[in-house]
């Protein structure tokens, strides 16, 4: 496995494009989409068609130093989800989105906040990132704690994209969490 990103518990690697099964998997469970798509499965055919490509094209775009990195159990190998360190389509390389999609077996066991924070780590110190964001619907409080033990700062309301309106809780918006160089190196 060529590895991106090692913690305590997780390898983080870069995807193939033998991994479409694992992002269906995924992208299957209604639990895991509820705050993306109200529940919804993401197709097959668009997970092999334009995510996975879309995803292996990052890594062209930004040297495979940014992008989204499938998440493995070191004690086993299993996969457990993603997490993505990347900028804006055409922004700026230096402010980049965090976050993170795992599997219902590995909620609950810290792996966000723990990858979370070794990604915050790598962008602050090896990548030259100024500013790290995130993302979630309001009422996501699970991944609203996560932003906040890693001591990133609500830094907006954000409206419900038109794509999201049958999510429920999509009436009250979306959050936007961010931490910058200097207040991860104050923490």
């Amino acid at each position: 496995m060529d590895t991106y990103l090692e913690t305590e518990r997780l390898a983080l690697r870069r995807f193939t494009a033998d991994d479409a099964d694992l992002l269906i998997e995924l992208d299957s469970d209604p639990a895991v989409m509820r705050y993306l798509t109200g529940g919804n499965p993401t197709a097959p055919e668009l997970v092999r068609e334009r995510y996975l490509p879309n995803i292996l094209a990052g890594y062209e775009k930004w040297d495979g130093d940014l992008g989204l990195f499938a998440a493995h159990e070191k004690d086993g190998g299993e996969f457990i989800g993603w997490f993505i360190l990347r900028p804006e389509p055409e922004g700026p390389l230096d402010e980049v989105e965090l976050g993170y999609r795992l599997r219902q077996a590995a909620w609950g066991k810290g792996y966000a906040t723990e990858g979370s924070r070794a990604l915050l780590g790598k962008a602050f110190t090896e990548l030259g990132v100024r500013t790290v964001w995130a993302e979630t619907m309001s009422v996501n409080h699970g991944s609203r704690n996560i932003m906040e033990k890693l001591h990133m700062t609500l830094a907006d309301t954000i409206p419900t994209p038109p794509d999201m309106e049958m999510v429920e809780g999509s009436e009250f918006g979306g959050v936007r969490y961010e931490i910058t160089k200097e207040q991860w190196a104050q923490r």
